[in-house]
């Protein structure tokens, strides 16, 4: 079972995702924002940190880059329906961050997090 930390500022689209990960026999933290789930990311380790990249306040780019100073062990994955632009931006990403984006079945997001997590 892989420990998830979800960050995506949509409800519904997190709800979901959370859903079809914890049916895929995943333990799912889920929240809405970079700041809350920094500070959980601070509290406890997690395997894969899943995350949006356009998010307001502290961004999915951003949350990636200080989760990796904690854990350069977590994995990264980011979800986003605006990946080139927001890659673009300049700002650095972590090394082996993947990049799924929207819009995505939910096999899909399962299927990319059970390839990250075996890779």
């Amino acid at each position: 079972m892989t420990k998830i930390l979800l960050a995506e500022d949509d409800d519904s689209m997190r709800a979901f995702l959370a859903a079809a990960l914890r049916r895929a026999g995943h333990e799912v933290q889920d929240y809405a924002d970079g700041e809350t789930a920094l500070a959980a990311l601070e509290r406890e380790v997690f395997d894969l940190l899943l995350t949006d990249i356009v998010m307001p306040g502290l961004d999915g780019i951003e949350l990636a880059r200080r989760g990796a100073e904690l854990d350069p062990a977590m994995k990264i994955v980011f979800i986003t329906g605006f990946a080139a632009v927001a890659l673009s931006s300049g700002a650095p990403t972590p090394a082996g961050a993947k990049v799924l984006s929207k819009p995505f079945h939910l096999r899909e997001i399962v299927e990319e997090v059970d390839k990250v997590m075996a890779a």
